[in-house]
């Protein structure tokens, strides 16, 4: 069977999504969503890398809804973070459920639960409008500290606590737009702390999502997850790709997301991220890791700063494209990891 499928937004995960869209033989690309005027009627192939496709791209969210598509693959910059409606994105997605289109997005509502009744009834009431389907997926939350946790307690017979280390270091990451102005490094405190508040709302409902769905899969009993962060500051300049972290701004951001069950925690994901290796070095070091205490105990590691994977937006776009066939063929409804078959690789008959 071949699915058609409408791309929105073309950015580093978007423009993945996309190409393999048009490229994969059970995969058509139909349309693709841009923000800017500039951008509208330009042949899709020109603005996703690809040659003509005969597929002009539209900002006009009603060509979106008219068109013949099985999914859309949502996947802009997350409105919780960017642009003057923080909830946009649930607001398109919904239109789009409503639509009878089924949606996969990357910027969140993984598992809708943990921002309450409203949300999962707008997304289940647009879904049965639609009768469609809608699913989140990503990286991390979306892969790292959700699914491979979630496979790994298929060999416990009691887990006690789960805990993931998510470690990176981004001295060799060259872009000051993602570095300094989104994820606010190089800022004095004060400035950091004004800025960040809705990346930082974002934030943690992205991994409330993940530690609430892993210990929900799991039989954890959490009915509350609180959150903690702490910053380092740079104790010289730094030199990093990115350009010069300046003495006394922030260096280093260490994050905790813990799943309670009536006050005693079981599960804990952990994120260390820092601008140079040499910052905060009281903070764990060494490798990504998940680590389970019970019966039997368990402890698996990946190497940091996802260097187990070549590229990111790749894997992230992937999860994406590969769950196609499971959340069209669902039945209507928020369709969570906990809901969908396990998703596997959908690749091409004629890749090697």
């Amino acid at each position: 069977m071949t699915y058609k499928v409408f791309q929105w937004a073309g950015g580093g995960v978007g423009r993945q999504t996309g190409r393999v869209a048009a490229e994969r033989d059970s995969l058509d690309l139909v349309g693709l969503h841009v923000y800017s005027d500039d951008k509208a009627g330009k042949d899709a192939g020109e603005l996703l890398g690809l040659a003509p496709l005969g597929v002009p791209a539209t900002n006009d969210m009603q060509a979106v809804v008219d068109a013949d598509a099985d999914v859309v693959i949502h996947a802009p910059l997350a409105s919780k973070v960017y642009g003057a409606n923080p909830d946009q994105d649930l607001d398109d997605i919904c239109t789009l459920l409503a639509a009878g289109k089924n949606v996969i997005t990357v910027v969140g509502y993984m598992y809708p639960k943990v921002y309450g009744a409203a949300v999962v009834d707008k997304l289940q009431a647009a879904c049965k409008a639609g009768q469609s389907s809608f699913h989140s997926t990503g990286l991390n939350p979306g892969w790292l500290g959700d699914l491979i946790p979630l496979t790994m307690s298929a060999l416990c017979e009691r887990v006690d606590h789960a805990n993931v280390l998510e470690i990176s270091s981004f001295e060799h990451y060259p872009s000051p737009e993602i570095m300094f102005e989104s994820m606010g490094f190089n800022s004095p405190p004060d400035v950091f702390e004004q800025n960040s508040a809705r990346r930082t709302e974002w934030l943690n409902g992205l991994f409330s999502e993940s530690v609430q769905m892993v210990a929900d899969g799991m039989n954890l009993g959490v009915n509350e997850v609180s959150s903690t962060r702490q910053l380092a500051l740079a104790e010289a300049d730094l030199n990093t790709a990115a350009g010069v972290v300046r003495k006394g701004t922030v260096a280093g951001q260490r994050w905790r997301w813990a799943g309670l069950a009536d006050g005693e925690e079981r599960i804990a994901h952990e994120t260390i991220w820092r601008m140079h290796g040499s910052v905060a070095a009281d903070w764990p070091q060494g490798k990504n890791a998940i680590t389970f205490k019970g019966s039997p105990n368990m402890h698996l590691e990946f190497e940091s700063n996802f260097a187990f994977m070549s590229d990111g937006n790749l894997g992230t776009a992937m999860h994406a494209i590969n769950a196609i066939p499971y959340v069209v063929e669902a039945a209507p409804g928020i369709q969570t990891f906990l809901d969908l078959p396990w998703i596997m690789c959908q690749q091409s008959t004629n890749n090697s």
